[in-house]
């Protein structure tokens, strides 16, 4: 598959470790972007079983490898119970950060918007909420992409009509002309019943002819236990899963075109121990 598929690139670096050992442990759920400088800036989730999505941090990078922290976001500033998978946008001038937050109390979700003239600047930066949700859907996990022709966003989309099943998942698609009014295009990408992913499918990067790499799962009690699957492009914005198989056992990918060609590739992998650690790898053109 010419698909740049976790593990067959080039050498997999750890670029930031589990942040302890066992289930609930983990870092990851990567967005990274390049800087006008060539510089590498990459925002994060990270959390601990006794702090459930506690905090994002945003950290710059001269090759990928070795992260600077310059801001980190607390849930608490959201009025957040956890925050989850963030998206970075570079701007004409300056930053934007899509931030995934979990109403208390409750199985929603709600995404928030925040703008900075740097990285550094995300962590003061003043909130302000662009995919709300409602009473019979969270919202969270975008994957959001800016160019000559306007904004696009996939949204991982979670019913919350069926108490207790509001794990499932599926994605939606969205257009916009600022990054802050959205039309939706409804869902483009769902599970499959009776295969590997039939429990969801969330959109987790998409490459300029289409393709896209997306978390999957089987059952319920997979929930957290998410893998990488790749979906092609069809009509109307929509997607289609392609092969009968997980390519990669990580969550999260994240897909970053190189200024030179290729790819630097973030996402989320698990442990024997349960914990999980954030990594990087490159791809030449596929």
């Amino acid at each position: 598959m010419d698909f740049p598929v976790p593990g067959t690139g080039g050498p997999v670096t750890v670029v930031v470790p589990a942040p302890g050992s066992g289930p609930g442990f983990w870092v990851g759920a990567p967005s990274a972007a390049f800087a006008a400088d060539g510089t590498l800036v990459i925002a994060y989730r990270a959390r601990t079983p006794d702090r459930r999505g506690a905090s994002l941090v945003v950290a710059t990078s001269p090759d990928g490898e070795t992260l600077t922290t310059v801001a980190t976001l607390e849930k608490d500033s959201f009025g957040a119970e956890s925050l989850e998978r963030p998206a970075l946008v570079r701007l004409d001038r300056g930053w934007r950060l899509y931030v995934s937050c979990a109403t208390p109390n409750t199985k929603h979700w709600r995404i928030d918007a925040l703008d900075a003239a740097e990285p550094a600047g995300l962590a003061a930066a003043r909130p302000r909420t662009v995919f709300p949700g409602d009473g019979h859907v969270g919202v969270k996990d975008p994957v959001v992409r800016r160019n000559v022709s306007g904004w696009q966003a996939w949204i991982c989309c979670h019913p919350l009509d069926d108490r207790g099943e509001e794990d499932r998942m599926t994605t939606a698609f969205a257009t916009s002309g600022d990054g802050l009014e959205w039309t939706w295009h409804g869902e483009v990408l769902a599970g499959r019943p009776g295969r590997w992913d039939a429990r969801g499918a969330r959109v987790t990067a998409v490459l300029a002819d289409g393709r896209a790499s997306y978390d999957g799962r089987a059952s319920k009690e997979e929930n957290f236990s998410e893998r990488t699957g790749v979906a092609l492009p069809g009509e109307r914005g929509t997607l289609h899963a392609s092969g009968d198989a997980p390519v990669a056992d990580v969550r999260y990918l994240d897909l970053v075109p190189a200024p030179r060609g290729g790819w630097v590739a973030f996402y989320e992998r698990p442990r024997g121990d349960g914990s999980h650690e954030l990594c990087m790898e490159r791809f030449a053109d596929a």
